[in-house]
This record gives structure tokens, C-alpha cells and sequence, in this order.
């Protein structure tokens, strides 16, 4: 299928591992000049010669900026001040019982995982509207909707950024512009395999028996019972982001392999 990316220019933040990585990656291929976003110049340019072996031809160019800060997000308008697709991808996600979860926490997450993408999504969106051309997909989780106990300031990060995505399409009626949240699963980052490997190194297992484990267990209601790879996710993003994709806006897009139940 021809996704007519070719040549535009696409942000995606966060974009030096995981899912992030995976989407740029994806984009790349698929002919788009992409930007790949870090906190470090060294992770940044790790992630580029990773990518560039992945999309002959590609030629992605880095940007280093704190997105949680209002300094790092001038810094990357100003760096990048028009793209013709934004991914909203950059997050954190931490588990913390609830008497821990003094203001701090909440606010240094909402500063990461929403209010970055609200400011991004505030410069890029007129400049969109006015081309009436643009995507914006802002990388939410099933945890907007199933809210874990562990996580409850992550679950609420997750749910005002997919409302923020529903919100900003408002703004798109009549044009040829979208906007839409995907609700990603359970996803094998690098924080996952990590996570998956030292439990089955302490447990004197395997890390398949670990994964099958966490989802009986922990995340029952999965149809797929596994952990989704970060392609699965850059693809339903490409889609979303190309030609393809532009009878989708203001959605929640699920991806997250059948856990959430419901029609909706």
C-alpha cells in the first residue's frame, strides 16, 4: 500500500528507543524526512545509525531537547518550525503507590507526557490548518481507559492526552487535517525487556514463561496474551499519519492487542 509519505517531514519526540524509534524508523522507510528527538545528543545519534540501515536512502536529521522543560520545547520549534507530521510519542511512566504521589511526581509527569505535546501540538496545528494539510498522533496507552492502581498519575497522563487529541480535531472540521490518539498495549520496550529479563534471571526461569505469567496475571483480558513489538504500533501510526489514514480523526485508535473490553 502506498502511503504517500515521501518527502514530508515528520517529528516524532522521544524518539531515540522503543516505540518512538520504531515509528521513525517506520516513516523513514516509507521516504519521509524524519527527525528523531532525545534528551542527549549521544542517544540521539545512536538512534539515527540504527535507523538509517533500516530506510535506504533515509537521511534523518536529530534534534536534542528537554520537552518537559518550556525551554526545550521553544528549542525544538525553533529548530524544527514546520513539519508536516507530528508524533507526540515522548513519555514516561513510573509505578508509584498512591501515599508517594505527592505533587512533584504528578506535576513533573503531566510536563512530560501532556503538556509537551499540548505546546507542540499549540505552534504546529494553525500552521497545519493554514496548509489544510497535516497529521498529529499523539501516542496514548490503554491505561487512559484501565487505569493502573501502580499508576494511577501515568493512567491520568494517558487520559488528558487522548482528551487533548479529541480536542484539537475539533479544530480541524471542514479540512484535510487530523488529529488522533493511539491507545498502545502492553509494548516490549527496552524498559520491558529489562524488566522481563531480570525476573526470569531472579525466578531461575525463561523470559517467555515471565511474559506468560504477566499476562494471566496482571493483564488477563488481552485476546493476544503477549507483548506487543514497537512496529506493530509504528504501523497503525504510518497509517494514520499518510493519505491512507485521512478518513481517521479524533479518535482513539486501539492497540492494544483486545485488553480493553467494550464496543467502544
Amino acid at each position: 500500500m502506498e502511503l504517500e509519505l515521501s518527502g514530508k517531514r515528520a517529528l516524532v519526540t522521544g524518539s531515540t528507543a522503543g516505540i518512538g524509534r520504531a515509528i521513525a524508523a517506520r516513516l523513514a522507510a516509507e521516504g519521509a524526512e524524519v527527525i528523531v528527538h532525545g534528551r542527549t545528543a549521544a542517544r540521539v545519534e545512536e538512534a539515527i545509525a540504527a535507523i538509517v540501515p533500516q530506510a535506504k536512502g533515509a537521511r534523518p536529521r536529530g534534534l536534542v531537547a528537554d520537552l518537559a522543560t518550556a525551554e526545550g520545547v521553544a528549542r525544538a520549534i525553533a529548530e524544527v518550525p514546520e513539519v508536516d507530521v507530528l508524533v507526540n510519542n515522548v513519555g514516561a511512566y513510573e509505578a508509584v503507590p498512591l501515599e508517594s504521589l505527592e505533587r512533584a511526581k504528578w506535576e513533573r509527569l503531566f510536563a512530560i507526557n501532556v503538556i509537551s505535546g499540548a505546546e507542540l501540538a499549540r505552534h504546529h496545528l494553525p500552521r497545519m490548518l493554514a496548509r489544510d494539510a497535516g497529521r498529529i498522533v499523539f501516542i496514548s496507552s490503554e491505561s487512559a481507559l484501565q487505569v493502573p492502581s501502580e499508576m494511577i498519575h501515568y493512567g491520568a497522563t494517558k487520559a488528558a492526552q487522548s482528551a487533548l487529541a479529541r480536542g484539537l480535531a475539533e479544530l480541524t472540521r471542514g479540512t484535510r487535517v487530523t488529529v488522533n490518539s493511539v491507545l498502545a498495549g502492553p509494548t516490549r520496550s527496552e524498559g520491558v525487556e529489562r524488566f522481563v529479563g531480570e525476573l526470569a534471571q531472579a525466578r531461575g526461569t525463561n523470559e517467555q514463561e515471565v511474559e506468560a505469567e504477566f499476562f494471566r496475571t496482571v493483564r488477563p483480558t488481552s485476546l493476544i496474551q503477549r507483548f506487543l513489538a514497537p512496529e506493530e504500533i509504528a504501523d497503525v501510526v504510518a497509517f494514520l499519519a499518510s493519505a491512507r489514514g485521512a478518513a481517521i480523526s479524533g479518535a482513539a485508535v486501539r492497540a492494544e492487542g483486545g485488553l480493553l473490553k467494550g464496543a467502544f
